[in-house]
């Protein structure tokens, strides 16, 4: 049975009181808040806007469209070097959340840019590493699968799929995460 958001934030030991803090100022925002991901999500139109992520060092308030976003308080952080779209304020502390005067223009300018319909471009197609190009040419049911993932499940694929330096680790990857791609999931989905 799916949690509902308030079992979430109930049950969360990491970040509690910070990421208790963090909802109430996004409620207080006119966001709705949904759980998706098993994650309580907010949305505005039917678009995703933000999402609480606790994560070891900080809790952060990821923006889906972060990317499109103006920072005039230059917080907006990238979540790594493949990310795309997604940026994030990172926390470290209730005194932090409460301080950040500038979240709700922040929450705005998001709304802003899900309802004015802008999108990050789409990155090139990344080059397929040759011991993926093989699989898929031998076993038609994963080339269909492959293909009918989202492109970025597929462009986060062969990003794992093109890490290892050894040919053989790649083959090893490609094979243990088979099963992922014909059940349509991402590299990190459960």
């Amino acid at each position: 049975m799916a949690r509902t958001a308030d079992e979430i934030f109930a049950e969360a030991e990491l970040w509690h009181e910070e990421a208790i803090a963090l909802r109430a100022r996004l409620l207080e925002t006119g966001l709705t808040e949904e759980v998706k991901w098993r994650q309580a999500c907010y949305t505005s139109g039917g678009h995703n806007i933000c999402i609480i992520q606790r994560m070891q060092g900080f809790l952060s308030l990821m923006f889906f469209r972060g990317a499109l976003m103006k920072d005039p308080e230059g917080v907006l952080k990238s979540q790594g070097e493949n990310s795309r779209s997604v940026l994030r304020i990172e926390f470290t502390s209730l005194a932090e959340i409460e301080a950040a005067e500038y979240l709700a223009a922040y929450v705005a300018e998001a709304v802003r840019v899900a309802e004015a319909g802008l999108k990050v471009a789409r990155p090139e197609e990344p080059d397929y590493p040759d011991e993926l190009v093989e699989a898929l040419d031998s076993d038609a049911e994963l080339a269909e699968a492959f293909a009918a993932l989202t492109p970025g499940r597929r462009r986060y694929y062969v990003i794992h799929f093109s890490e290892p330096k050894k040919s053989e680790t790649r083959v090893a990857r490609i094979e243990k995460l088979r099963g992922k791609i014909l059940a349509g999931k991402g590299v990190n989905e459960r």
